[in-house]
């Protein structure tokens, strides 16, 4: 018995030197246990639509909870302020503007990320992770466009890194409005196969799918064709069923939410419930299934070693597209609501209120409780990743992602896990410290649902004091904008940003 003992106080020694800090060693990194992973993504959810980010007419219990029990990010950003590029940098640990055709993509694109390229997934199912995504895609499927729905459908993510997938192809307001599993649509009758057209617009008569305006006309699927209000219950579902399926193992699970973009369809049980018309009803339906995955790492006795990530993929928008359009995200219904916080513009903007999202993270014992206004960004997952399981990344992967795990845990660091960040809106703009730089643009003025393009001078804000960026300090400062100016230049051109 006394010889067990000392075996197994010196197992408990063996692994806390296993998970010692990773400052001064990023390859060196936490790997004790092989902590399970989960990302969750969020769809067009703003830096104030959380009651931990200050919001009151919308509730979010669940997600307060995890920030009370974990660390809760302000200076957390998504690489670019809109879906695509962001989904591609989280991928590949590449700036998405670095590569030509990462932007927006139609349902019919092909695969945008090129199969055998270091991926988040693929580094984690090399260090033994199950890995799975359930959720909005939107990276292209399929090596040639158009994408054809009919058959086997590949590449996809089993291509670069993915055991498992269970997909919305592109978003909910884009066709084809069907579900791909793996390699194939599900429930697809092959006498009634898939046809897209995207030469027709939203609105259009011919666009209308489940009695909602789509991007593109769908014809045939008519059995494969999801259910709108349905959406958030059977992704939900999906991501709980993979970790019960992996409950024993490693696992990696990427959790893309529908929630909350357009159109705005939430279950029966979730209209009304906020003070923010619609789209408060689906940030409370995001909010739930944050609180089922919790409820599920509890019930199998996982969480402890479960490191929980959830965030944005770019700053909140009001826009209205659904069968109950005139109440689905307009001014008038938003109720007052600062979706955004304090932050200016929002989504497709360079200003903070297009990439600064709200970001939390929850590993028991590991990441220090507490807020942090450490400078973060969604492109750090890959390297980040690669700490937790002990891998060296090769020279040529992820070239704009940083370690950001001693962040995470909330260590005292001599100095910050990334100095500069690119950020990238309708012009790309760089921070530096609290400095922020928005470059000129061209056009000025605004855009499609008043998303703000480039100012036609330089800009320069100090966040510290001026987080709505309302105050440009470019002209007594003249030194910090050149300093800046050449330092995104540099950026640019180099075609990296990680030593």
């Amino acid at each position: 018995m006394k010889l067990l003992q000392k075996t197994v106080a010196l197992l408990g020694v063996l692994g806390v030197l296993a998970v010692q800090s990773t400052t001064g060693a990023a390859d060196e990194p936490a790997t004790a246990g092989k902590p399970n992973i989960i990302f969750i993504l969020a769809d067009d959810i703003g830096y104030g639509d959380w009651g931990c980010y200050g919001a009151a007419k919308v509730k979010t219990p669940n997600l307060d909870r995890l920030a009370a029990q974990g660390r809760r990010f302000t200076d957390a950003h998504s690489p670019s302020a809109v879906c695509t590029p962001t989904r591609y940098a989280l991928m590949t640990g590449e700036y998405a503007w670095r590569r030509p055709g990462t932007g927006i993509l139609p349902g019919t694109a092909a695969l945008i990320i090129e199969p055998g390229r270091v991926t988040a997934p693929s580094l984690l199912k090399k260090a033994g992770y199950a890995t799975g995504v359930v959720g909005k895609w939107h990276l292209g499927l399929g090596a040639q466009s158009p994408t054809d729905y009919n058959g086997e459908i590949k590449p996809g993510p089993l291509e670069i890194g993915f055991d498992y997938a269970w997909l919305l192809p592109a978003t909910g307001d884009r066709t084809p409005c069907v579900w791909v599993e793996n390699h194939r649509v599900v429930g697809l009758d092959p006498a009634d196969p898939i046809k897209l057209d995207y030469s027709i617009q939203r609105g259009d008569p011919e666009s209308y799918v489940n009695g909602i305006p789509r991007i593109g006309k769908q014809t045939g699927g008519t059995a494969a064709l999801w259910k709108d209000d349905e959406i958030a219950d059977l992704l939900t579902r999906k991501a709980v069923a993979f970790i019960e399926r992996h409950k024993e193992r490693p696992f990696f699970l990427y959790f893309a939410t529908h929630d909350i973009h357009v159109p705005r369809v939430p279950h029966a049980r979730f209209r009304g419930t906020s003070q923010a018309g619609v789209r408060g009803d689906v940030v409370h339906e995001f909010d739930w299934s944050v609180g089922e995955v919790m409820s599920a790492l509890d019930r199998l006795h996982l969480a402890d070693n479960t490191l929980i990530i959830v965030t944005s993929d770019n700053g909140g928008v009001l826009d209205t597209n659904g069968p109950d359009s005139v109440n689905s995200g307009t001014v008038e219904t938003n109720n007052g609501h600062p979706h955004n916080g304090p932050l200016r513009a929002g989504k497709g903007s360079p200003y903070e209120g297009g990439t600064r999202v709200p970001f939390i993270a929850r590993w028991p014992g590991r990441v220090k409780t507490g807020t942090s206004a450490e400078l973060i960004c969604h492109v750090d997952m890959l390297a980040t990743t690669a700490a937790i399981t002990g891998q060296k990344l090769a020279a040529d992967a992820g070239p704009d992602s940083f370690n950001i795990l001693p962040a995470l845990l909330g260590e005292k660091l001599d100095k910050p896990c990334r100095e500069h960040l690119v950020e990238h809106g309708n012009v790309l703009a760089l921070r530096k410290g609290t400095w922020k730089l928005v470059p000129a643009g061209a056009g000025g003025g605004k855009g499609k649902q008043g998303k703000t393009r480039g100012p036609t001078a330089a800009e320069l804000y100090n966040l510290a004091d001026d987080i709505g960026e309302t105050k440009n300090l470019a002209a007594q400062h003249p030194e910090v904008v050149k300093e800046m100016t050449e330092l995104l230049q540099q950026v640019r051109e180099n075609g990296r940003s990680r030593p």
